[in-house]
């Protein structure tokens, strides 16, 4: 597998649906993420093994931007042009993804936590595998 590095992310359409939530990438491909989120207040600690995906909305709740922690499997030109972005975290380490959101690992799990004061919109976490997905909302502690 070659290297793959970290990359900055770009606005992305959203659309939030009673079923789930759209999103439009930069590539012109647009996602279904199906489900309604589950509410989490607090820290959100997600299991480990699990590709973790945060998406942080605007106040109008038709923008965001998306991060994936600790993916090893996209190649860095796929997400350079689809928009999405990625960051790499040690045990022990932590980062602010976004304003007023931050990932942190502890052990082999990705942490996400928010302050809903400083963030504009929602904030979604996507974690999945081959055998599923969940989703989350972040909300006031």
């Amino acid at each position: 597998m070659s290297q793959r590095s970290e990359v900055a992310p770009e606005p992305l359409g959203v659309e939030l649906d009673e079923g789930g939530i759209y999103v439009s990438y930069q590539d012109n491909r647009r996602v279904f993420y199906n489900g309604i989120p589950e509410l989490v207040t607090g820290t959100l600690r997600c299991r480990p093994g699990k590709d973790v995906q945060v998406l942080v909305t605007d106040e109008s709740e038709t923008e965001g931007v998306m991060t994936y922690v600790n993916e090893l499997k996209t190649a860095d030109d796929i997400l350079e042009s689809s928009g999405v972005g990625r960051v790499y975290l040690d045990p022990g380490e932590s980062t602010e993804l976004f304003e007023g959101v931050v990932a942190s690992v502890d052990g082999l799990a990705v942490e996400i936590t928010a302050d809903m004061d400083a963030v504009d919109g929602r904030v979604f976490v996507f974690e999945e595998d081959e055998l599923g997905e969940q989703m989350y909302e972040l909300s006031e502690n």
